[in-house]
């Protein structure tokens, strides 16, 4: 850990700090979240955690924020080995967490009890590709990595295969772990894979030779216009406890206010719970991710987008209108965009 960044604060000041700082940028006391009715059903909430990328981030830095909406009993999820939060909250072992947009509408596809609930951030991940790769459609007979066929950075390949026509027999598929993705990647030995934050912000710093950017999902259009990640909750916890919800909805959405303006502040709260050991990568992550613009769009079309792409696919059998009506709950996303309009 980089102590420079750290010297002088003490975990209660700044997480305090953090605290007060966040409910000022959207015009919230502390003292009248605390104090508001009706208080949650329950005052233990479940959220995934993996150390692996920084698309959860927001309901990281969002802790205290939790804990400042009445929940006493805060816990973060964690699984041994690659683990993807999606299966946590299908499990039921996760209340509320951020999801792969794509991954969870397969998940929900295949059965799990997955209820969408509303945005997270958009351009959390980058295609990389070798000197064979520079646009998707080169993706047609090339060799891609991926960790897992069905989940994490397959979902989003799959979706954007489907996009230019491609079907998932057009691409020869090999599992490697991500580390081993980028070597393989760097010799010619693959064609393409996929990383998440703050995998890309390392390799920039790596300088890594022959290993360009295919698709950038912060900056290039479909991808740059739909969220990434969705904040989706177990279908059960959400029936049973509406408000606390609702509450977790909120602290999570102030968490990626959070990120987005002040990256600095949540780059060392991140540091001080042990997510990351570089703070100068964690810091660049933060600020290349929009997080704080999530009123800007429509978690609905994020929905319709990905499940139109992997119908078409053949990743899912369900259509686009089956998952937005029986897989989605807007009504504490819609009540909070007026809430917290920032």
């Amino acid at each position: 850990m980089h102590r420079r960044h750290l010297e002088g604060w003490s975990r209660r000041e700044f997480l305090g700090l953090t605290l007060a700082g966040t409910a000022g940028l959207l015009g919230l006391k502390p003292a009248l979240l605390a104090a508001e009715l009706p208080l949650p059903e329950t005052t233990t909430l479940r959220l995934a955690r993996n150390d692996f990328d920084l698309c959860l981030a927001p309901q990281y830095v969002a802790e205290q924020l939790l804990r400042d909406e009445g929940f006493t009993d805060v816990r973060y999820i964690k699984k041994d080995g690659v683990v993807w939060h999606e299966l946590i909250l299908g499990s039921g072992e996760a209340d509320i967490s951020m999801a792969l947009a794509p991954t969870a509408i397969i998940r929900l596809d295949a059965g799990d009890p997955i209820v969408f609930l509303g945005g997270g951030h958009i351009g959390c991940f980058e295609l990389l590709g070798s000197e064979r790769v520079r646009s998707l459609r080169d993706l047609k007979g090339k060799t891609v990595a991926v960790f897992d066929l069905q989940l994490g950075p397959g979902s989003f390949i799959y979706s954007m295969a489907a996009y230019v026509g491609l079907s998932y027999e057009d691409i020869n598929w090999v599992m490697y772990s991500p580390a081993e993705s980028l070597q393989l990647l760097a010799a010619g030995k693959i064609d393409a894979f996929l990383v998440f934050p703050p995998a890309q912000q390392e390799l920039r710093a790596k300088r890594v030779g022959h290993v360009h950017t295919v698709v950038d999902g912060t900056l290039d259009k479909p991808w740059s216009q739909y969220f990434c990640c969705i904040i989706a909750g177990n279908r059960e916890f959400v029936r049973k406890h509406p408000v606390a919800t609702k509450r977790a909805v909120r602290a999570i959405l102030k968490g990626a206010d959070l990120c987005g303006r002040e990256p600095e502040r949540a780059a060392q709260l991140l540091m001080s719970k042990g997510y990351t050991n570089s703070y100068e990568i964690l810091l660049q992550a933060l600020k290349e991710i929009p997080y704080d613009k999530w009123r800007e769009y429509n978690p609905e079309d994020t929905v319709r987008f990905y499940a139109l792409r992997l119908h078409e696919s053949g990743m899912i059998k369900s259509t686009p209108q089956k998952i937005i009506a029986e897989g989605t709950d807007w009504r504490f996303w819609n009540e909070l965009k007026q809430e917290l309009q920032g």
